[in-house]
């Protein structure tokens, strides 16, 4: 039986609820580390230290998509619980076709200036062709890139996770399947990792605009057309319909969601800022060692994000309903778990560690001393990162983006960048391991005051 926002969600339905958005950022993060897989073992150190140097870059292009789909997933489903649905397949509708035509402006700017992007981040000899040419193939994506961020907060509002997760798994396998070919059988190299994820992209972005076109169904309904005709049949809250643009919409969930694109922004800003300390610092091998903790990382911070998208439109809808007994029962459950899974986070990174850095790297044993001591250092910000991911998701939620982008923007760059700077000055190398985890005991003392000013505000 199909969960409904509209439902009272105690710890078991939530998780229910959840866990295919929860299921699809994991598997999202997993075939995205494919790529660094391949071409660490099958091209080399140097390629790939190129795709971990030219990647924050292409993170910043997809994250507009996971903008206007955080904010105006948030919007929609606000929509919805105050029962205007032609007004939300109208804004779902408009928000579709906006996030094309940003997608083909940033796609072309990226492609034409590629050189100049590659050699700011710092690359250097061969490492700037490799850069160049995975990142224009890339690139030439990113309309598929950004959709499939987009598609992945609708899918929760539209009451179809396992829909979405579904979707995700098959342009996973797509990338998987092509990085083997063209890189481990056809030698294609950075060429073919970026050509296969652009494909499996594709995948992710293509599919649900043909799901999303077709009319709206009953389940009972559906049920019958699929029977009948073998086909999927659109049975969600959301359809595409006539709309127009309309700026203060656009205005609205691009504010609304500014912190989502604000923390992988800034993420990916800081990311080129450990390369280049850690070019400084360690050189190559620092920066490929950094690329095991990110490609790692994501697979972590990916529960964390698929329970924040998985439950930010449940609280969108209690909000638009006035629901709030409801809305103080998913921040405190939320909170509860998203403490508690952190602890259980770190504590397995940790004794993973050996066994993760030596999936990349272990054919150099140099290399692997060091990515599995930063593994093991880095692995302790996991224990607070759930909690900060989760209240700023949460004011997104309510649509407070103010404050959501307030808590991302210092989290991810202002305590970051500090912490980075700084750190190594102090303690060397281990500094920069340790950056990230200041910089989330910082953005927790942070979220925890946002919350509790705001309570009275939000009846939470």
């Amino acid at each position: 039986m199909r969960i409904q926002l509209s439902e009272h969600f105690t710890y078991k339905k939530l998780l229910r609820f959840s866990l295919p958005t929860i299921a699809m950022m994991i598997f999202t993060s997993i075939y995205g580390i494919v790529d660094g897989f391949f071409v660490s073992n099958y091209v080399g150190k140097t390629a790939f230290a190129a795709v971990n140097l030219i990647m924050p870059y292409l993170m910043i292009q997809g994250c507009f998509g996971f903008m206007i789909g955080t904010g105006g997933g948030a919007l929609v489903a606000k929509t919805l619980g105050e029962k205007r649905r032609e007004t939300a397949n109208r804004y779902f509708t408009m928000l579709i076709c906006f996030t094309v035509m940003l997608g083909v402006l940033i796609s072309t700017i990226s492609i034409l200036f590629m050189r100049p992007i590659v050699l700011f981040l710092g690359a250097e000899g061969a490492m700037i062709q490799e850069c160049m040419t995975y990142g224009t193939i890339m690139s030439a994506f990113n309309v598929a890139f950004m959709l499939q961020f987009f598609f992945q907060s609708f899918f929760v509002v539209a009451e179809k996770p396992n829909l979405g997760f579904g979707i995700t798994v098959a342009a996973g396998m797509t990338n998987i399947v092509l990085d083997a070919l063209f890189i481990a059988v056809f030698c294609w190299g950075a060429a073919g990792a970026a050509i296969a994820s652009g494909l499996g992209q594709c995948v992710g972005g293509v599919l649900p605009l043909l799901y999303f076109a077709q009319r709206q169904e009953t389940e009972k309904e559906g049920g019958r057309s699929c029977h009948t005709a073998g086909k999927l049949r659109n049975t969600s809250l959301l359809q595409l319909t006539k709309t127009k643009m309309e700026a203060g919409v656009l205005l609205k969930t691009c504010g609304n969601g500014s912190s989502e694109l604000m923390s992988n922004i800034s993420a990916s800003v800081v990311g080129m800022l450990y390369n280049f300390q850690l070019m400084k610092y360690a050189g190559e091998n620092g920066i490929a060692a950094y690329g095991v903790v990110m490609y790692t990382q994501m697979i972590f911070f990916a529960i964390y994000i698929g329970y924040a998208v998985g439950t930010s439109p449940i609280v969108s809808y209690h909000y638009g309903a006035g629901n709030h007994g409801e809305m103080k029962s998913l921040l405190r459950k939320s909170l509860l778990m998203m403490a508690g899974t952190g602890i259980v986070m770190m504590l397995s990174a940790q004794a993973s560690a050996s066994v993760l850095s030596g999936i990349f790297v272990g054919y150099d044993a140099e290399l692997l001393a060091i990515t599995e001591h930063a593994f093991v250092i880095f692995a302790c910000s996991y224990l607070l990162s759930g909690v900060n991911i989760y209240a700023s998701s949460f004011f997104t939620a309510l649509n407070n983006g103010g404050i959501s982008a307030a808590i991302s923007f210092m989290r991810t760059l202002i305590f970051q960048t500090g912490a980075v700077l700084i750190l190594p000055l102090l303690f060397g190398i281990d500094g920069i391991w340790w950056a990230v985890t200041v910089s989330e005991v910082m953005a927790c003392l942070i979220s925890v005051v946002f919350l509790v000013v705001k309570r009275k505000k939000y009846h939470y």
